[in-house]
């Protein structure tokens, strides 16, 4: 059954509430609107049941792990039941750790550290930076970016044919793109990595708020996510999966917390006992508030159910590619094609425009928020728009004669809080900036394109 089916046998579910879908901004040309948030893929809006969970838990906040008192035995078994509850969103393994960081680029650099000596790590050039620079101290295999899942699977098995099989190796690879939206073949990776002895760590940041994932089912050794791109605040991320590489390797941060026993030497040093378990790699005060806020987004999410969700999102996904589709001047950025299962992300160039002048424009004269640039993955964007990125001229100018490659490009991006008036507001806006041109002067200012005072 195709996707676009599913979507039709599904029952959409209403958008869930989020914080700000009432604050109003102002236009450059008079009154002000209702603001469409469309800029998920950076940071989604907090889910007002997050919002409201953590305001009812913040008059009892106290230290976790440290304390006699009531607020920190309260806190603490707040903290440990936030892990519990995200262990179990995930589906891990009885095994499996899971260690609170603060993104999921803290997550995957904690785990670049925790890599046994002499491990190659394989990654595909189209990872977001988080995925793809974090292992400087091992021997990296960038792999060309594939033009389907298929061809993603076999030059995987190619590279890992090729490797030392007696050493250690790890995959990195996204679950779904922050660049085009594409779901890749996460299982099938995972598959062909440990038929050559490798292990593989899912990037779920762009792929957890927007589909359930099960580690097991999966087969992936490591997942790692960020909260503020799962509804929750509070600079709180999450690393999950096998405990031996976490526990034989030194503490990611060597501090209070960590470890188990320190006692003075004779010589004036110290020997330190670390603890085993996920604290071994959680020095430091931990983050209960963006722990919980976490747990309540998964939970909210569970209880909302993600058949409803997706089923939604792929109602979103495929009015705004309709929307664009109707605009020859738009061409829409995909490695896989339009058929390929996606989530709310999608990138696009429009002939003639600037990126940035063109994201400034439906800001300032529609209230609509996207992001424009290059995303934090310059190599796929590279490859997807056929040449180098440059730094963009000056916003009021068009980035390319029409016919001419762009340089940069705009990302629209939505979920479980999107209205349908917002898409709606977008896809409208995307038509008349193309047919009519901005209403507004633009320049710019510290690298930003913006409004001019007329």
């Amino acid at each position: 059954m195709s996707v676009s089916t599913l979507a039709t046998a599904r029952t959409l579910c209403a958008p869930l509430p989020v914080l700000g879908r009432d604050v109003t901004v102002p236009l450059v040309t008079g009154g002000e609107v209702a603001y469409a948030a469309l800029d998920y893929a950076a940071s989604a809006p907090a889910l007002q049941r997050v919002w409201d969970d953590v305001a009812a838990y913040a008059p009892y906040y106290g230290s976790v792990h440290r304390g006699a008192g009531y607020l920190s035995q309260l806190s603490t078994d707040l903290f440990e039941n936030a892990r519990r509850t995200v262990t179990e969103f995930l589906d891990c393994r009885p095994d499996d750790q899971l260690i609170f960081t603060r993104s999921t680029t803290d997550s995957l650099n904690l785990l670049a550290a925790a890599l046994p000596a002499g491990c190659q790590v394989f990654v595909f050039e189209t990872e977001h930076h988080a995925s793809l620079l974090p292992w400087k101290d091992a021997r990296v295999t960038f792999l060309d970016a594939p033009r389907s899942p298929r061809q993603a699977v076999e030059t995987l098995e190619r590279a890992l044919a090729e490797r030392d099989p007696h050493g250690p190796a790890l995959v990195c690879v996204t679950g779904a793109s922050n660049v085009t939206g594409e779901l890749w073949p996460v299982r099938e990776l995972a598959a062909a990595a440990h038929a050559h002895g490798a292990r593989i760590v899912l990037d779920a940041a762009q792929l957890a708020p927007h589909h359930p994932v099960s580690v097991r089912d999966l087969d992936v050794d490591w997942i790692a996510f960020s909260g503020h791109k799962l509804y929750a605040p509070f600079g709180c991320g999450v690393l999950a999966g096998r405990a031996d590489w976490l526990v034989e390797a030194d503490p990611y941060l060597a501090g209070g917390g960590a470890s188990r026993k320190v006692t003075r030497r004779e010589d004036g040093g110290v020997d330190v006992e670390w603890h085993e378990s996920a604290a071994r790699h959680e020095a430091g005060s931990p983050n209960v508030i963006g722990a919980y806020s976490i747990a309540s987004a998964c939970k909210a999410l569970t209880e909302a159910g993600f058949d409803g969700l997706v089923a939604r999102e792929e109602h979103l996904i495929a009015k705004v590619r309709a929307g664009l589709a109707d605009v020859p001047e738009v061409r829409i950025l995909s490695l896989f094609g339009d058929d390929a299962p996606r989530v709310g992300v999608i990138s696009f160039v429009v002939e003639g425009w600037n990126s940035s002048h063109f994201a400034a424009a439906l800001s300032a004269e529609y209230g609509i928020g996207v992001r424009d640039g290059l995303f934090c993955a310059h190599p796929l964007v590279r490859t997807l728009l056929g040449g180098d990125p440059q730094t963009q001229g000056e916003c009021g100018a068009p980035e390319a004669a029409p016919g001419e490659k762009s340089l940069n490009a705009i990302r629209v991006s939505f979920g479980a809080g999107t209205p349908d008036e917002h898409v709606d507001r977008f896809v409208t806006a995307v038509r008349e900036l193309v047919t009519q041109g901005a209403k507004w002067k633009y320049h710019t200012e510290n690298g930003r394109c913006v409004p001019s005072v007329n």
